[in-house]
């Protein structure tokens, strides 16, 4: 049976086109459509997005920080409170079973955001590898909203009580209390590449908050559309696409999220081997240069040779062109290299490049 965030009426009354998306039933684009949608929120804008269907938990106890850098390659040892950290769950083969933000709130209780796909296998792991005397709970009674784009800070200051924005630096989560009386949690985060926040507030006040917001002369709703379009020009690895569970996190381009001081997570052997050794095949960019719409599946060739598949494509709208990511050996291709695409029989000229196609607008305190 097809679950429902609690916005899922109001979703309705905005106009939007509903789709299945990892077992929820979710706006995919709004009457304005997919490209308007992601023009706004690129243009210093504002969009919003229901992204209710994520998992949020609490994991708290004494040890819950040996705990939690043993299930991820990341030392949370270092973590300073409100400091919120892009990770990744390993399993035994070092390959990753999902990514996901963990967020410090005391030296022994975390805020763990899981994507809405994996929730479910993401959820019965850290359960099944979860110690005794740690717990690990989700919050099922409240949503979760995006507010990204250049004037995200402006808008969002207008609901609260008396703090200000401006001074959440990027990749943090506070407490904030709106003028409504309403307690949320507040981070400086999303995945759009846009200065951003994210937004966790309870079911039962979320709809009058998505509608003021909706509101706003600055604020247009965004459907499922558009932020993939968004994440894909920024570079951010999807799961189930550019992650799966044989990839690794050196594989994938995130070796960052492995700590040097931790070596005794779940997978270590093969990761550390990676990042000392190096690897078969890497994450990297493709640019077309000419039309078409190269998309997952799309194969990509070097000098008439199979070199590899897109994990993700699609057209940029702000490169009005197509673009997408994939794996290849970084022994025989590099960055730079001409390459071809296999669009519907037609070989396409394209490029290899950074998988970050536009340059981030996330910010931290201003000065």
């Amino acid at each position: 049976m097809t679950k429902t965030t609690a916005l899922n009426e109001t979703h309705r009354e905005q106009g939007a086109k509903m789709v299945e998306f990892a077992g929820y039933d979710m706006p995919v684009q709004y009457p304005d459509g997919m490209l308007k949608e992601h023009e706004w929120t690129r243009s210093g804008n504002v969009g919003i997005f229901d992204v209710s269907h994520m998992g949020q938990f609490i994991a708290e106890g004494a040890e819950v920080v040996k705990f939690l850098s043993h299930i991820t390659p990341t030392d949370f040892s270092l973590s300073t409170p409100a400091l919120a950290k892009y990770t990744v769950l390993t399993n035994h083969e070092g390959g990753i079973i999902d990514d996901l933000i963990i967020t410090k709130i005391t030296d022994t209780k975390f805020f763990i955001v899981l994507n809405a796909g994996c929730k479910e296998k993401d959820a019965a792991w850290i359960r099944k590898n979860l110690p005794a005397g740690i717990s690990f709970t989700e919050l099922a009674d409240r949503s979760l909203i995006a507010v990204q784009g250049g004037k995200a800070e402006e808008v969002l200051n207008r609901f609260l009580a008396t703090e200000n924005l401006a001074e959440l630096p990027y990749m943090n989560v506070r407490t904030y209390k709106f003028k409504s009386g309403e307690e949320v949690f507040i981070g400086r985060t999303g995945y759009t590449g846009e200065d951003g926040f994210e937004v966790s507030i309870k079911n039962s006040a979320v709809a009058k908050f998505w509608l003021e917001l909706s509101a706003q002369a600055e604020v247009k709703p965004i459907g499922l559309g558009a932020r993939d379009s968004l994440r894909l020009e920024m570079g951010y690895p999807l799961y189930g696409h550019d992650l799966d569970d044989t990839t690794s996190p050196v594989e994938a381009a995130i070796g960052w999220v492995v700590s040097k001081t931790n070596v005794g997570f779940i997978g270590a052997e093969r990761v550390l081997r990676e990042k000392a050794e190096g690897v078969k095949r890497k994450r990297i960019g493709v640019k077309l240069l000419d039309r078409g719409i190269a998309r997952e599946g799309t194969e990509i060739r070097k000098d008439g040779k199979k070199i590899g598949v897109l994990s993700s494509g699609g057209f940029s709208p702000n490169l009005k062109v197509s673009i997408g990511q994939g794996y290849f050996d970084p022994a025989v291709t590099k960055v730079g290299d001409q390459v071809s695409a296999v669009v519907r029989d037609r070989e396409i000229p394209a490029i290899l490049t950074s998988p970050v196609f536009v340059e981030a607008k996330t910010k931290s305190v201003k000065k």
